[in-house]
């Protein structure tokens, strides 16, 4: 474990010391390691962490967990000050590291703990990345109501830090919009996985039905479709959302196959048969 401390600069207390948490179980350096200043840092992370397969999870045993590996804990500081956070290991677990140096705090009161956790553990990690690949668009879909059909359209506009024109989420409406959040522009599925499973591309509800192309392989990288420039976010996972609206099964079916979550970082038109490649 390579210890990392808390940076300087303008983000609360609890902000930096828990991205210093973070950059500390993660072995890596605090500058490539998410640090807001506002809004809700928890989704910033679990945004960022997702683009690496990983997840943060809150605890429902809290300072009672029994975890052999690291646990990041909240904790109530000796000053009064916002709840910093710790580095915790073992089972029992005990504090190893506290990225602001105080004294004291192996006997603060824990608040919450999290846990850094793959969202496939299954997946082979260390390995290179895999190629991408070449595609193209077959179809586009377009939700304009949250919750309201899903219709294939011939040609779409995409705006960029927005999503589809016309979409739902274009216009900030979608079930899970979120000014704070990421990955919500645009969501793309492979036209492989829907035959698969036989589901029409309305049923999945994705924008962009790709085919021949490595959607996984994205994550973490720009990519073109036709003239529209993008960013692979993470993982599109269903959800009991989807199960809801989808037919029977359709959560099951889509585990860790429901495609990717794009930012557009451009604006322009798109239509069936366009290219899907990385940039560069």
């Amino acid at each position: 474990m390579k210890e990392v401390r808390a940076p300087a600069g303008p983000a609360p207390r609890a902000v930096r010391s828990f991205a210093a948490c973070l950059a500390t179980v993660l072995e890596l350096p605090m500058d490539v390691v998410p640090c807001p200043e506002a809004g809700d840092p928890l989704i910033r992370w679990r945004e960022w962490l997702a683009q690496r397969g990983l997840g943060l999870v809150l605890t429902a045993e809290g300072g009672g967990l029994n975890w052999a590996g690291p646990s990041i804990a909240r904790v109530a500081a000796a000053d009064g000050g916002d709840p910093p956070a710790i580095v915790r290991f073992g089972s029992p677990p005990g504090l190893v590291w506290d990225p602001l140096n105080r004294p004291g705090a192996d006997s603060e009161e824990v608040i919450d703990v999290f846990l850094v956790a793959g969202l496939d553990p299954a997946m082979s990690w260390g390995q290179s990345a895999p190629a991408v690949g070449r595609g193209v668009v077959e179809t586009l879909v377009i939700a304009s109501e949250a919750e309201g059909p899903a219709t294939s359209i011939a040609e779409a506009q995409l705006l960029r830090g927005r999503g589809m024109a016309g979409d739902r989420y274009a216009r900030g409406e979608g079930t899970f919009s979120d000014p704070a959040s990421s990955g919500h522009d645009l969501t793309l599925i492979a036209a492989e996985v829907l035959e698969e499973l036989e589901l029409k591309p309305e049923q999945a509800r994705r924008n962009v039905v790709t085919r021949g192309v490595d959607l996984d392989a994205l994550i973490g990288r720009r990519f073109w479709i036709g003239e529209v420039e993008c960013y692979g976010q993470r993982r599109c996972e269903p959800c009991a959302h989807l199960q809801r609206l989808g037919p029977p099964g359709v959560l099951r079916a889509l585990v860790h196959r429901g495609g990717l979550r794009a930012d557009l970082l451009s604006s322009g038109s798109i239509r069936a048969g366009d290219s899907v490649k990385e940039s560069g």
